[in-house]
């Protein structure tokens, strides 16, 4: 006897809306029981999870500040998944987007340069990511290599070269002998957006690239096409779709808002280089673009369900003694709860009886 997975006619669109809101209750009473499991009171990490960071102006701020790599990483990703390509590698390409952006605002140090150093840093940044995603897209569409490992194998690679540069050649002199940069001077950070708040412009380009994204896949013709090549290559071929061309250009686009999250992390909250920029939000990302379904809206909505969880869960380490590991696990958890909601609502379980001969 083996379980098969049979595809459903036309689903309502409503019950495609509640499949994840499904799916996110069910993740929160899984979360809630492994909670109890530990002797804590699951009502009050809910409490602590998810209604604390909305409480204040400041819990509200810092579930926005991890929005802002996660939105624009996962929009970048969701133009590789689309397209049926996998680019695990945005975690290194975040690293090398914040790497190409800094050299820059570290070059012109004391110099007294104008704003638009920053400007230029975030050029360089996105620049600099969508080069390192040419390289697996690049090897794929000429030596047929998997695009998997090689993206992958190149994350330890940009985050081996941080760890040097800040250890070697771009050291402050005066830090002590700490692994990091010099302060960015104040013309090459990012402004505020609100007075006295760490919440800074970041947030405005995290608006303008979701907005150009949702354009760009649902009203040009390369939106099309990367839809179609991902859901029907050979319709794609027919259709006169260059899928090489379509590779190339996937990975330059989310390699280039993996670099902009990159320099945009460094000059918006940072302010200078060290080896841990980054939590994980590469590897984050992909549970976020998945989180919404592929679409650029719904990525601000999966985005601010794993940022609230992040800073519930740091909240739930001090408050409740919770590991802060829960809180990945809670992610994954969710995952998995929304993977499987899309998977029951498109297709239909028949349990089939094998013959034994």
């Amino acid at each position: 006897m083996r379980l098969e997975l049979v595809p459903r006619g036309d689903v309502p669109g409503f019950v495609r809306l509640l499949a994840p809101i499904a799916a996110v209750a069910t993740a929160i009473l899984i979360g809630g029981l492994v909670v109890a499991l530990m002797g804590r009171s699951p009502a009050a990490a809910l409490d602590v999870y998810f209604l604390q960071p909305l409480g204040d102006s400041w819990g509200l701020q810092e579930v926005a500040l991890k929005m802002i790599p996660l939105v624009l990483i996962a929009v970048g990703l969701s133009f590789c998944f689309r397209a049926n390509l996998w680019n695990i590698g945005a975690e290194g390409q975040f690293v090398v987007g914040a790497i190409v952006g800094s050299i820059l605002p570290l070059a012109l140090h004391g110099a007294g340069a104008g704003p638009w150093v920053v400007v230029a840093a975030l050029v360089m940044g996105a620049i600099g990511g969508a080069l390192f995603a040419m390289i697996p897209a690049i090897l794929r569409v000429t030596l047929g290599v998997s695009e998997i490992l090689t993206s992958l194998m190149l994350v330890y690679v940009a985050q081996l070269g941080l760890d040097w540069l800040v250890r070697g050649p771009w050291r402050d002199p005066k830090g002590f002998n700490f692994p990091q940069s010099v302060m960015f001077e104040s013309s090459a950070q990012l402004p505020p957006l609100i007075e006295a708040g760490r919440l800074h412009a970041g947030a405005l380009a995290a608006i303008v690239v979701v907005l150009a994204a949702w354009f760009i896949l649902s009203r040009t013709l390369f939106g099309y096409g990367i839809r179609v090549s991902g859901e029907a290559p050979k319709a794609a071929r027919f259709a006169g779709f260059d899928a090489n061309r379509l590779v190339v250009a996937a990975f330059a686009i989310s390699g280039a808002l993996a670099g902009l999250a990159g320099i945009i992390e460094v000059t918006g909250q940072i302010g200078q280089l060290k080896p841990t920029i980054s939590p994980g939000y590469g590897f984050t990302a992909i549970i976020v673009a998945f989180l919404g379904r592929l679409h650029p809206v719904g990525i601000l909505f999966g985005a601010f369900a794993i940022s609230l969880t992040v800073i519930g869960g740091e909240n739930a380490q001090i408050m409740l003694k919770l590991p802060l590991d829960l809180t990945t696990v809670f992610q994954g958890v969710l995952l998995a709860c929304v993977l499987a909601a899309d998977a029951l609502v498109t297709n239909r379980v028949r349990i089939v009886r094998t013959v034994r001969a």
